[in-house]
């Protein structure tokens, strides 16, 4: 398994449109073969901070879906990023 994490940072005054912009990636992440799930969202505290998280059965199914990266637009919208991969040795259910 392979989980992405991290955050971006956008316009705070921009974030709503920059998420609005990510509906498409989301819905098309989530139906990619591979994917147990992915999420883009606000964060709740700094309003300009866009939460990233991401499950995949695989790296190849990462590399799959990943394709070029975002649209030029979001690229330009991004002020900057910290996300990682992360492969996954072991799972613990907490539930």
């Amino acid at each position: 398994m392979v989980i992405v994490a991290g955050h971006l940072m956008v316009d705070p005054e921009q974030r709503g449109a920059y998420l609005a912009g990510c509906v498409g990636v989301v819905e098309q992440a989530r139906r990619a073969g591979g994917c147990l799930e992915f999420a883009i969202t606000a964060d709740l505290v700094d309003a300009g901070r866009v939460n990233i998280f991401e499950r995949w059965e695989s790296q190849a199914a990462v590399e799959a879906f990943r394709g070029s990266g975002p649209s030029d637009e979001q690229g330009a919208a991004i002020l900057s990023a910290s996300v990682a991969e992360y492969d996954v040795a072991d799972i613990r259910a907490l539930t």
